[in-house]
């Protein structure tokens, strides 16, 4: 325990007879004969307590006190008073003085006070240590917490890509089953859809392992000031044949006055591509409804540069499923699908600050929604 002690007194009788007392009660004193001397060797040593005269010419002890508790707030400081002076007593304890003595000092009630002063030093470093030792322990505890969620997120992406792969090579192997019974046959039908089989699960693995690269390529998005319609008409374009073929309705609306976005024109392209892709295939899946339509929107929305909708009229979602379906490998195709579409979608939507929703009902379709923040002001004139 600190046993130092600075005593602050302008007579210097009263300083060598406290000096004394206190050396005899074990603490090392130091002492000061105005308020600016105790200043300056309190800056000097940081003793942990001070005993100071209340009454004192230039700067009394309210005015040291304050200061003190200015320069360190935990400094424990008893104020000596004499009869007359109990409301500057009780005036210091407001400014945080420990305690106060009366001249003529006695000396039992000096050693409470102290005492006192001490209880008080040993408490706030109990509760300082134990402050440290629970902030530790949530730091322990958070970076244990952390660490079993990374390492829990690995296991599902490690299990999901495991089934994707499984479902891929049990493709592969069931195209390469085809394929030998025609070569054995000398069946040309089997030939070829065994060579179909493994020509779709080639591309399958090639795609999966493209996404892959482009879901875990740690790139900043190339933002540039675009026409937000210009990608949905893009995408549009690229699977109205698709769509065509299937008997689907594929559709658009852009309004007029959404005016100029700032994003990386192909990651958007991307994500859009892959809603309208999983928007056919759900109408494609739903083979018993007469009426198949995909509607794709860029509409202006309050808050935002651009919203774009991807509404369907195909199989929908359950409520249980609707919320898996931007996690891991999740997909709702069986073997046809890997479940890392959505994800990179969901992942370049993040990289933009924009938001990405679905809505969806069984049997009536389903509606996703991205929105992206404006950005930047459009500058003709910097492009």
């Amino acid at each position: 325990m600190d046993k130092s002690i600075l005593l602050v007194d302008d007579e210097e009788g009263i300083r060598k007879v406290l000096s004394i007392l206190l050396a005899d009660m074990g603490y090392q004193v130091h002492t000061a004969a105005t308020g600016a001397e105790a200043l300056r060797t309190f800056e000097k040593l940081r003793p942990s307590m001070v005993l100071t005269d209340i009454k004192m010419p230039e700067m009394d002890g309210i005015e040291l006190l304050r200061k003190l508790k200015q320069i360190s707030p935990d400094t424990e400081v008893i104020m000596i008073t004499g009869h007359g002076d109990m409301d500057l007593a009780i005036k210091s304890v407001k400014y945080e003085a420990t305690d106060f003595v009366t001249k003529p000092i006695n000396d039992e009630i000096l050693e409470i006070a102290l005492k006192r002063a001490h209880e008080r030093i040993t408490m706030r470093r109990k509760l300082d240590d134990y402050t440290h030792n629970l902030e530790q322990l949530v730091r322990d505890k958070t970076k244990k917490l952390v660490e079993a969620e990374r390492l829990a997120a690995i296991g599902q992406t490690v299990a999901g890509l495991s089934h994707a792969i499984k479902n891929i090579t049990g493709g592969l192997k069931g195209g390469a089953f085809v394929l030998e019974k025609g070569i054995e046959l000398g069946e040309q039908k089997y030939l070829m859809q065994g060579w179909e089989m493994i020509k779709g699960n080639v591309d399958k693995i090639t795609n999966l392992s493209l996404d892959l690269l482009n879901y875990a390529k740690d790139s900043r998005p190339d933002f540039q000031a675009c026409d937000p319609g210009q990608p949905l008409r893009e995408v549009v374009d690229l699977m109205r044949p698709r769509a065509k073929a299937n008997g689907i309705d594929l559709s658009t609306r852009f309004d007029k006055d959404i005016g100029p976005c700032h994003f990386d024109p192909d990651l958007i392209h991307h994500s859009l591509l892959n809603l309208v892709t999983n928007a056919l295939d759900a109408c494609i899946a739903d083979s018993g409804k007469k009426e198949k339509k995909v509607m794709v929107r860029a509409i202006k929305k309050r808050g935002w540069g651009v919203e774009y909708q991807v509404e369907d009229t195909g199989c929908g979602m359950t409520a249980e499923i609707k919320k898996k379906i931007f996690q891991s490998f999740f997909s709702t195709k069986g073997t046809d699908g890997t479940g890392i579409g959505l994800m990179i979608t969901k992942k370049i939507i993040d990289e933009h600050k924009g938001e990405i929703t679905a809505e969806s009902k069984v049997g009536a379709g389903s509606t996703f929604v991205i929105r992206i923040p404006k950005g930047l002001h459009y500058k003709p004139d910097a492009l």
